[in-house]
């Protein structure tokens, strides 16, 4: 019988690890050995088992993904890490393939690519499909924002007005504004609707349900 590749499931959802373990097991070649739900878990089973191949959402509890494969693969450099989330923020996508993930899918993946994309990285190869591939290809800068342009940011993201915005951070309306051109000229925009969509594609901003 051909050795099965081990499999680990981090999630903090147990119903989305029972899915992904259902449709991993049914495979002969691929056996799901641990199902954790926090980063820290993520660690600690990650030198219990080894697993050959592990499965990480980005958001969760105690420690976020990316922290999560960032300290593994300070001890286990070789290991392999695929992101499965919901977010595909061009920051979540660089950080993630910073952190060492080779492969990132987002849920609602049809099982066959999942399959396919564990296959692909247990086999050494990299998988991002194509519109993950583009995103992580657009992140080729860093938007440098300093921390009050940051402030202003996250507040227009929120919808404040010009005035709310210097009412809040306690400087004059006409700072705002200077604020806003030059955050306009670094996410390479022309208003605020524009500076908000760049600004959370890019994953500058969060909304706060996320």
């Amino acid at each position: 019988m051909n050795k099965q590749s081990k499999i680990m499931i981090v999630d903090d959802h147990p119903i989305v690890r029972t899915g992904l373990a259902a449709v991993i097991n049914t495979e002969p070649d691929l056996v799901v050995v641990a199902e954790v739900s926090t980063g820290r878990e993520a660690i600690e089973m990650f030198s219990r088992y080894l697993p050959d191949l592990t499965l990480i959402d980005l958001r969760l509890p105690e420690m976020d993904g990316t922290e999560a494969i960032a300290a593994i693969r300070q001890q286990f450099p070789t290991g392999k890490f695929v992101v499965l989330t919901t977010f595909d923020h061009e920051a979540d996508i660089h950080r993630a393939s910073e952190a060492g993930a080779v492969g990132y899918l987002l849920k609602g993946v049809l099982s066959n690519e999942l399959i396919r994309a564990i296959r692909a990285v247990l086999t050494g190869l990299r998988y991002f499909p194509p519109n993950v591939a583009e995103r992580l290809s657009s992140h080729r800068f860093q938007v440098d924002l300093t921390n009050r342009e940051q402030q202003v940011l996250a507040l227009l993201a929120q919808g404040k007005s010009n005035k709310e915005i210097a009412e809040e951070l306690a400087i004059a309306e006409s700072t705002v504004r200077w604020f806003l051109t030059i955050i306009y000229s670094k996410l390479e925009v022309r208003d605020r609707t524009q500076a908000v969509t760049a600004a959370l594609r890019k994953g500058l901003v969060k909304l706060e349900n996320e």
